[in-house]
Formats: C-alpha cells, structure tokens, sequence
C-alpha cells in the first residue's frame, strides 16, 4: 500500500526544465564552449560536483561549471520573471486526490529550499506538502539516494511505501537506490533504456499517477 507520494519539483510540478536548458545552453556558449541542449539535459537534478566532473570530462578543465551555473541561474531568473511559473498538468488534482486518501505528500528538488518554497508558494501548493525538503540538505544530491532517504525519514514513511514522481534520470536513479518507488511522468524526454528497469511505471500527467495509488 502507498503511503506518501514525493515529488521532484522542476519538470514535474512546474514547467521550468525548459527555461534551465535554455539558460544552461547560453549560459555556457557565452563561456565559448559548444554547448547543446543534449549537455543540459545531462545536468537535471544532478549534484553539482558530479555535474562539474561531467562537464569537464565533455569540455576540458577550462569549462568552470560553477562559474557558469551562476550566469544560468542569472539567466533563469530572467526568463521566469518574463514568461512567470507555469504548472504542469494535474497538480491540484492530484494534491487534493491524495490529501482525500490521507496519502502524505512531499518534494524532494535538488532546487535550494527558499527558492522551492517561493515558487511553491507562486503557484499556490506550498500548504498542500507535508514536507519540503531540498537535496542542499544533505551530503550528496541525486543521482544519490541521499534526498529521497531524507524525505521518508522526515514523513515518517519507508522508501518501499513511497512513490517518487520524476522526470529525468537522475532523479529516477536517485529514488530507486533509496527504495523509492519511481514512477516518471516525462517532460523534456522520455524513459530510456537505462532508467525503465528502475520504474515502477510512466504516467502521463500528475492526475495519471492515481492508477497507482491502492488504499
């Protein structure tokens, strides 16, 4: 039986994964490097030392990936005050499909938790979670299991009675290392063949997620 659901935030609660790809790439073209949408997919969710060590693998040692995050943040902050924050399909029902099953509810977002909770807050969710919690809290972000870990503990819940809702593969890795059960509700590409063994299953929309959800 499911006990909580916890979400990812960007991509899967909010429509933002497309502003971060776009920045991502400027950001870093304006570094002089050849940076493609493909590079940026690369970095959803992902812990930033990884993401430095990838970037420099791809790029050489001049590629300053912290250096450059900030121009991106710079970049994305531009781009929502310009097109604002979108919700993405079937947030409210969902939310309120499982407060009614009394199905606890989270997020666990590699975002820093005081942007997490103003965007929350923006798009007026932040009172429907029991918990918010962000992976600058622990050790290690996703593709580690650390977040997830985090989340169940701070609910009360075990990883095994938990979906995790996702939409990239670092995030999917994350919640299946912790015990999670990852169920991806895809935004800027679908399941590959690296991650679909690690799901639970695909949903279309967050109001699709209710097929899975017994009580």
């Amino acid at each position: 039986m499911i006990k909580a659901v916890i979400f990812d935030m960007d991509g899967v609660l909010i429509d933002t994964e497309k502003h971060y790809n776009a920045a991502w790439c400027e950001a870093a073209r304006m570094a002089g490097f050849d940076f493609r949408k493909e590079h940026a997919l690369m970095l959803r969710s992902c812990d930033a030392q990884l993401a430095s060590r990838m970037m420099k693998d791809i790029f050489g040692e001049g590629f300053d990936y912290f250096a450059i995050r900030e121009v991106r943040r710079r970049l994305v902050a531009e781009r929502l005050e310009r097109y604002g924050l979108e919700k993405k399909p079937g947030i409210d029902e969902i939310l309120d499909f499982l407060h009614e099953k009394g199905i606890k509810r989270a997020v666990a977002t590699a975002t820093p938790l005081e942007l997490t909770l103003q965007h929350l807050e923006k798009i007026g969710v932040k009172d429907k979670f029991d918990k918010i919690v962000s992976a600058k809290q622990v050790e290690h972000g996703k593709p580690a299991p650390d977040v997830y870990l985090y989340a169940c503990e701070q609910i009360g819940e075990k990883p095994c009675d938990c979906i995790a809702v996702e939409d990239s593969p670092n995030g999917i890795k994350s919640a299946y290392a912790a015990g999670c059960r990852p169920v991806m509700v895809p935004d800027l590409t679908p399941p590959d063949e690296e991650v679909t063994p690690l799901l639970y299953g695909v949903a279309d929309t967050l109001a699709d997620l209710k097929k899975f959800i017994t009580v």
